[in-house]
This record gives C-alpha cells, structure tokens and sequence, in this order.
C-alpha cells in the first residue's frame, strides 16, 4: 500500500515560544506522529510568529493550498486546532479546500482526524456552527441598520451632494446647497436633464469627486425627496444576484424631516414635469435645432446647416455654394408630405398593421421577462448553495458561468426590445396624429409650434437631398419590406405606396437664387 503524503503547518505564538514551546518542538511531534501512522512526511509549512488574522494571506498557506490542490500532499499535520487558523470562519475556509481535494486535518492535541468518520463529523459541526455565526453576524447588522434607519441615525458613509454629517445631524453643506437648488431652477427652464449637466458644467461646477455632471446624475437628484426636506431611510439593498443596488418596496421606507434645499412648491414642479417627460418618452426638443437639421443634405453628401441669423440651409462643404431659403424649404415640405398623405386607404391598412406588430414585440417581452426572472432564480439558489458548502468554491464559476451569460443576454434584449416598443409606440402615436391631421396639415402648418413640426419631420422624413434644380424627399419606411407584398396590399396598392416614399419635385418654385 502506497504511504500517504503528508505536510506538517507550524504556527507558534510568541507567547507560546515564551513558554518554551519553540517551532523546532512542534515539528519533532509532528513527525514523531506521522511516523507512527506510517505516513510520509513531504515538507514542512513554517509560519513562526504569524499573527492569527493574517494566516491565508501568508506565502506559506498558498504554497500549501497548491500543493493540496497539485496533490503533492493529502493531509496537513498540525499541533491543535488553534494553532491552525485563528476561528472557525478560518477553518471553514480550510475545511472547504480539503474536502474538495479528498484531503486529511489532522490535529494532533484534539485528536482529530478527518480521514476518519469522527473527525469528519466534527469538522461538520464546525461547519455549521460557522454558518449559524456568520448568520447571527449578518442579523445583527441588519437588526441594527433598521432601527438606525427608522430613527433616521447615520447610516455610514458619506451625505449627500449638498449636504453634510455634523455628529448625527445632517446639515446643508454651505457650498453644495446652492448648486443643487440651481438643478431644479435649470431644469424649469432648460427641461432637458443634460442641459441642466452641461451649463453647470460649463459654469466650472463639479461634483464632490471632482468630476463633471451628467444628466443621469441629475436626475436622481431631482427625483430625490431629500431636496424638499425629506430624507429617505431603508429605501434600498444589494441585489443578491448581481450586487447591484435595487429598491425596496416603499412600504418599507422610512421618511425623516431635514434642512430643504428647495421648497415643495418647486420639487413638486419639476417632479410633475419630469413625470410627464416619462409618459410619453419624448425628447425635449434642442432649441438651437432648426427642424430640418440633420435630415437635409447637399448633392454633393454634405449636410446643409442653417449658420447664425442666416435665412438660408447652406452646404457645409466651403467649395459649394448650394442653398435653400428655410421658408421656402418648409413650403417645398408640407406641399410633398400632403400628396404623401392623400393616401389614406393605404395609411391605414400600414397603421392596422404596425399595430399587429407593435403588440407581437409586446408579446415577445412579456415571454423574455417570463424567462429572465427563471434564470434570475436559477442563479440564486447557485448562490444559496455554494454559501452553504453544497457547491464547491472551485466548481462554482462552471455552475454559474452559462446562466450568467443567458441572464445578462436576456437583459440586454429586454432592454433593446423595450426600446423598439417604446420607439414603436410613439411612432404610432405621431402616425397617428399625421393620420388624422392630413387634411389640414397643409393649413395648419404654420400655426404648429415649432416642436409639433420638428416632431412630423422626424416621424416621416429619412433625407432631404437639395440638388442643382431638384428636391428629393425620401420618407420613412414605416413598415418592415414584408408588409409590401402582394398578400398585404396588393400589387397596385404596394406600387402606390411605395412610390409614395420618394418625391422629386422642380426646384424652380423653391429655390432661391
């Protein structure tokens, strides 16, 4: 029969050394022990004098974890129990590693041997008794952390931006206030959380990490009740999947008066108008846009800009003199997108069918949320049971890799699918407007604020191209190509429809030279 390989760990206090319990002593007990079991002492792991809390940082516990796990040894001989880690979070730690690689504790003081039966039912006492700690630990902190929060104490780290700890008292941070206060003011009259980000910005703010704003930070901010004088406690905790932080139900939360940085009348302004911004989901229009910015373009490929207190779209190419007066180019516009719209059988057969495909999408994200929640609850019980021993720490990445990558793909097309059934519905919305609009669209146009006309163009137009004495108007494709085939519309209604994308008018009414 082979012998078994084995190594022997020396820890010695130096209170123990000064007792005359030297390392030297240690080591002869051990082989002494080893011989008698008829084992083979392969190497000796010294850690004279290393202070119990460092213990699986030290050089030497590496060197043996990798000899464990190369199979160089097959158990570890060692003085007592205490000698080998400092508590049991320690030898629970060591327990895990051995047991993964069938490897033996050996303690010679207790008489402890995990290659027998014995000795394995009492490293899982241990173990358990390690659990129950760790858990009594976490209880705790939690119990503590809630009665903190509903006294609304300090809860560690830092206040918020525009605020400060003074002991247990918060307190508006003299510097700070005044920029948050002025977020709420921007945004009445900017609407738009990064134009709020970007004028503070380019007025030197920055935030307390010295870093520029962005207009997510700003919205949270805005959002955050604290700013009116209430500051919420136990409104969030770690995602035990992916350790991000997530909300609470509000039930849950906990509200404490505090110094406001604004009044209620105007967080509640802001809030209400923000609301709104996420009804609907449209963007606030950039007022230095002119309506066709970014869908006009020269013959030549470079865009046509409107420059600073100028009438006309001008290329921006230097070498180029092409241009359009503004009036003349919304004329040109509203004329095309009339004769677009005087189809309106076809209209609305492509309405009743975007309809079909915006609730299939629906359908689709309903079965993707369905499936994302299952892998969700997949990966936590992975969790639960590589915490609870049952799932080693060097099998647990093989476990948890696939489910991981399915979970963060899942949340990916969720997210890009919310997008396509947001964009679809608004789209349906302003198709819908343009729909119903197209008898008067041509009348009414100049009465249509600015946003209204801005909106149109963006639903319906996919390029202008400005030639030498020619206009094309190339439209959207407001459905997929499928929808175009005979079985949907018909061989005269597909060609009706889809000349319709594309108008080429004479230049000669419009342009001005």
């Amino acid at each position: 029969m082979e012998k078994k390989n084995v190594g022997i760990w020396i820890r010695v206090s130096t209170e123990d050394q000064a007792r005359g319990e030297s390392p030297k002593i240690h080591e002869e007990r051990a082989k002494h022990y080893a011989e008698a079991k008829g084992w083979n002492v392969v190497t000796i792991y010294n850690l004279a004098a290393t202070s119990g809390k460092s213990v699986m940082q030290h050089s030497e516990a590496k060197r043996m974890i990798q000899d464990i796990r190369a199979g160089n040894i097959t158990g570890l001989i060692f003085s007592k129990i205490a000698r080998l880690a400092r508590n049991t979070k320690q030898l629970l730690e060591f327990s895990d590693i051995f047991r993964t690689y069938n490897a033996d504790l050996i303690s010679i003081y207790e008489n402890i041997d995990t290659s027998s039966p014995a000795g394995r039912l009492f490293y899982t006492i241990i173990s358990a008794m390690a659990e129950w700690e760790r858990e009594e630990i976490v209880s705790r902190v939690k119990a503590g952390m809630y009665i903190r929060a509903k006294l609304g104490k300090k809860l560690g780290g830092q206040a918020q931006f525009g605020y400060q700890w003074q002991g247990d008292e918060l307190i508006l941070n003299p510097e700070e206030a005044p920029i948050r206060k002025m977020m709420y003011e921007l945004f009445l009259k900017e609407k738009r959380k990064k134009s709020v980000a970007r004028i503070l910005n380019e007025k030197g703010f920055r935030s307390r990490s010295s870093k520029p704003f962005h207009g997510a930070t700003i919205k949270r901010w805005l959002r955050d009740p604290i700013s009116k004088g209430l500051r919420r406690t136990n409104y969030s905790q770690e995602s035990t999947v992916n350790q991000s932080m997530q909300l609470k139900p509000k039930e849950e939360w906990f509200f404490h008066e505090c110094p406001a940085v604004v009044t209620e009348e105007l967080w509640k302004q802001v809030n209400d108008l923000m609301d709104e911004q996420d009804k609907v989901r449209k963007p606030i229009l950039n007022r230095k846009v002119h309506i066709f910015t970014n869908y006009i373009f020269c013959h030549c490929g470079e865009r046509m800009n409107v420059r600073s207190r100028l009438t006309h779209y001008k290329c921006v190419n230097p070498d180029c003199v092409n241009k359009i007066r503004r009036d003349d180019m919304e004329e040109a516009f509203k004329s095309r997108l009339t004769q677009f719209l005087s189809n309106k059988k076809e209209l609305e057969t492509y309405f009743k069918q975007s309809e079909k495909g915006l609730k299939n999408k629906e359908q689709e994200l309903i079965l993707l949320k369905k499936k994302s929640v299952e892998i969700k609850s997949q990966l936590q019980n992975l969790i639960e049971l590589h915490s609870k021993g049952q799932i080693p720490t060097d099998a647990f990445g093989e476990y948890h890799k696939e489910p991981y990558e399915q979970s963060l793909q899942l949340e990916e097309n969720i997210i890009n699918l919310e997008n396509e059934i947001l964009s679809a519905s608004l789209h349906k919305d302003s198709t819908s407007f343009i729909i119903k609009e197209s008898k008067n669209i041509y009348t009414k146009w100049d009465s249509y604020p600015r946003d209204k006309k801005r909106e149109i163009i963006e639903t319906v137009v996919d390029s202008i191209i400005i030639g030498t004495d020619t206009i094309d108007i190339n439209l959207k494709k407001l459905a997929d190509s499928s929808f175009f085939d005979s079985g949907n519309m018909g061989d005269k209604g597909a060609t009706i429809y889809l000349a319709a994308f594309k108008f080429a008018g004479s230049l000669r009414n419009y342009k001005n030279t």
